[in-house]
């Protein structure tokens, strides 16, 4: 009896991966590592890794591609079960039946009137360091509002599912604010990237 494949790799996509490998160091060892890392809307995004494939662990499903392996962490096999990795115009787009249990609310703050002094410091952040920056790409952050020391910002225009956003949102516009106002404890991203599909690229060797 045949199981189906946790996840179906495309021709195009495996060539994509193993391109992106060729650049590393000893890519004949390394895997593409997959995770589910969070929910975006009604969808699930990814990240994605080259990794030693000898650093997968026993709970870890690795699905083999001809000269390709791709290493599914366990916590994320059953979401990702009878997914495709494809490749889309932007990169990797992740083809997924699968979808999260549906959250209540979009947004997990309401926009706020934006006049605190830490509120007012982060605009002054977003304004001046952080969007004449990414407006390079077509995008900008706003601010929705800071509650608890975090701060939550809406990325939109070219940010906005091009894959570039979480790079963008998780080093620079992270970075600049800490810097700015060291008040701040985390920041979250709370637009949804993409609709049903999520296009993001891994950069190689990131890992978090």
């Amino acid at each position: 009896m045949t199981t189906s494949p946790v996840l179906n790799v495309t021709d195009a996509a495996r060539a994509f991966i193993v391109e992106a490998r060729s650049g590393e160091n000893e890519p004949s060892t390394l895997s593409l590592f997959l995770e589910v890392n969070g929910v975006n809307g009604d969808s699930y995004t990814y990240d994605m890794w080259f990794q030693a494939s000898a650093d997968a662990a026993r709970d870890d499903v690795v699905v083999a591609h001809d000269d390709l392996s791709v290493v599914v962490l366990g916590n994320s096999v059953e979401k990702v079960q009878g997914a495709t990795l494809d490749l889309g115009d932007g990169g990797l787009v992740m083809i997924n039946p699968n979808s999260p249990p549906p959250v209540l609310s979009a947004s997990p703050v309401a926009q706020s009137d934006l006049t605190s002094p830490i509120e007012v410091a982060v605009l002054e952040v977003l304004e001046h360091g952080v969007n004449p920056q990414i407006a390079a790409h077509g995008g900008r952050a706003d601010l929705v509002a800071v509650v608890d020391n975090i701060a939550y910002l809406r990325l939109q225009g070219g940010c906005q599912g091009c894959g570039q956003a979480a790079a963008t949102l998780s080093q620079g516009i992270v970075t600049a604010i800490q810097a700015a106002v060291p008040e701040i404890t985390e920041v979250v991203d709370v637009t949804a990237h993409a609709e049903g599909v999520n296009p993001y690229y891994a950069a190689p060797g990131h890992h978090h």
